[in-house]
């Protein structure tokens, strides 16, 4: 019995890019194909079988820790896109501005898939979801350098639609145009995540 689902989306890569050296610029340029390996999109800024603890999981490791790179991929939901582009007041975003990946049309609340879902281009190249990535400061940078004014609105705009990071689990080429299949775990929700999530609301709204 498979440990995932096919709920059954037809999906597609509308967008590919590469972010060249990550210490002078968070930005992605567009290509027309990337080639996965088990380190990442060979090439890439962001590749590696390991990488240094970063402040996203502070609370497991100390800073510089070197741990397993799950956060080669990052990828984007043109759906969402549209939508942080209409809540910020603009025509359209470039994800390059956000170092995006991929960008992949065709799968519901990309953002908020299950981490461990995975990913799997028609070439056969498959990813594993890792987490949201969480909107932060070093996009808006980018996108006020490009559109003065605008940067300080993509956080809000950005919450829960920034899209996700991911690790390579088979290697393949993919290119743009190609099919994607989501496989989400075929596994309850867990109770207690709602009691957290609640607790959590609660503690934010005293502040």
């Amino acid at each position: 019995m498979s440990s995932f689902r096919d709920p059954g989306f037809s999906a597609q890569v509308r967008w590919l890019g590469c972010v060249g050296n990550r210490d002078l610029s968070l930005r992605s340029a567009g290509c027309s194909d990337v080639a996965l390996t088990f380190a990442g999109i060979a090439g890439e800024s962001h590749s590696g079988l390991t990488r240094p603890a970063c402040v996203r999981v502070s609370d497991l490791y100390e800073s510089g820790t070197e741990i397993r790179n799950t956060r080669q991929i990052s990828i984007v939901s043109a759906e969402e896109l549209e939508i942080v582009a209409a809540e910020m007041e603009l025509d359209r975003i470039n994800p390059g501005l956000l170092g995006a990946n991929m960008v992949i049309s065709g799968i519901p609340e990309l953002t908020l898939v299950p981490p461990g879902s995975r990913i799997q281009f028609e070439r056969g190249a498959t990813v594993t979801v890792d987490l949201e990535n969480l909107p932060c400061n070093l996009p808006a940078r980018e996108i006020e350098s490009e559109l003065p004014g605008f940067g300080k609105r993509f956080k809000p705009a950005a919450r829960n639609r920034r899209g996700i990071t991911a690790w390579v689990e088979r290697e393949g080429m993919v290119g743009l145009g190609d099919g994607v299949r989501l496989f989400v775990p075929a596994q309850p929700h867990w109770p207690k995540a709602q009691e957290l999530e609640d607790g959590q609301v609660r503690a934010l709204a005293q502040l």
